[in-house]
């Protein structure tokens, strides 16, 4: 739990400053839609999100839905109501069948806010520590979005919504939909300590949530710290699943599993390069002057993440 309140300090720290005059995207304006990746398989996509992941710009947020024969599972409920409405006509056009099962891959807001507007017999399924999250830090969490997100974006209503199957650290569930397995998986520490992973093996579609937060050039968010961890559980899922898998990361279009890969390669350089530094007696403040890493820039928000956040958690996590 501690971690989580560093990572909402360091959030409202790095992005607050580099947002506070433009929401990093408009709750407001996104339109999403609907991609048919096998049977039943479909990812929900901000419009314009190939382009917008080419440039290396930030993407709202991406999900999911599976559809089986006694029913559907969705993944993720979206920023607020506009946007999961949005989501639930997207699922209408496509099935018949009720919505049973949301999973929120993370406390995030803009991954789970939504959760407010479900039916009351959709059953939520969310993380221990993200639920603990949610539980504890609510009101704060909506302040830091409100300050990234901007005021008048559904923001303010959203009221605790508790889950109800938790999985645990290390854990697993697999939800039978009739004809199609959706498995829920904590591979291990990635963005947080509360992050699930989304995946219909039949179907070679892994939804990652904000551990991936997109396609190269964007690059992970070591929100929590944790270098080494994450990295691990990168490599984790990367050898989990094969190159014919499709995934749907937390803020971009359907990519590969390159995408798992480019993460654990830029974790890997700055492991490297700050043992470097460490063994050369740098501080931090040099340290984050001298870890530049020029081959892994190209995301629009590299400039803030790499040396405020992530060069500062490797340093911590291996001095």
């Amino acid at each position: 739990m501690k971690h989580f309140v560093i990572s909402a300090a360091l959030a409202i720290s790095f992005v607050g400053t580099a947002a506070a005059q433009e929401p990093v995207w408009d709750g407001n304006t996104v339109v999403l839609e609907s991609q048919k990746l096998a049977d039943g398989v479909f990812a929900v996509i901000p419009t314009g999100a190939d382009d917008m992941a080419t440039a290396g710009y930030p993407i709202a947020t991406t999900g999911g839905f599976v559809i089986g024969e006694n029913g559907v599972l969705v993944i993720e409920s979206m920023l607020n109501q506009r946007l999961n409405t949005q989501l639930f006509d997207l699922i209408a056009a496509q099935t018949d069948q009720p919505v049973r099962y949301l999973v929120n891959s993370s406390y995030h807001g803009d991954h789970a806010y939504g959760n407010q507007y479900l039916p009351d017999n959709v059953i939520i399924i969310q993380h221990t520590n993200a639920a603990a999250y949610i539980d504890a830090y609510l009101e704060p969490d909506k302040a830091f979005m409100i300050q990234n997100f901007g005021e008048g974006r559904g923001i303010e209503e959203v009221v605790a919504t508790a889950a109800d199957i938790l999985v645990g650290e290390g854990g697993s569930l697999s939800v039978d939909l009739g004809g199609v397995t959706v498995d829920i998986r904590d591979f291990g520490f990635a963005q947080t300590g509360g992050d699930l992973f989304v995946s219909v093996s039949g179907a070679n579609v892994l939804w990652t949530g904000n551990a991936i937060v997109a396609q190269a050039p964007a690059v992970p968010w070591l929100l929590d710290g944790h270098l080494l961890e994450t990295r691990d559980t990168f490599q984790s899922v990367y050898d989990a699943f094969d190159a014919q898998t499709q995934v749907v990361p937390g803020h971009g279009p359907v990519t590969d599993i390159a995408a798992i890969k480019w993460g654990v390669d830029y974790l890997s350089a700055i492991e490297t390069d700050v043992l470097l530094a460490i063994s050369q007696g740098l501080s931090l403040e040099d340290t984050v002057a001298q870890v530049q890493l020029p081959e892994f820039q190209g995301y629009a928000l590299f400039g803030w993440v790499h040396p405020s956040m992530n060069v500062p958690a490797a340093y911590n996590d291996l001095k």
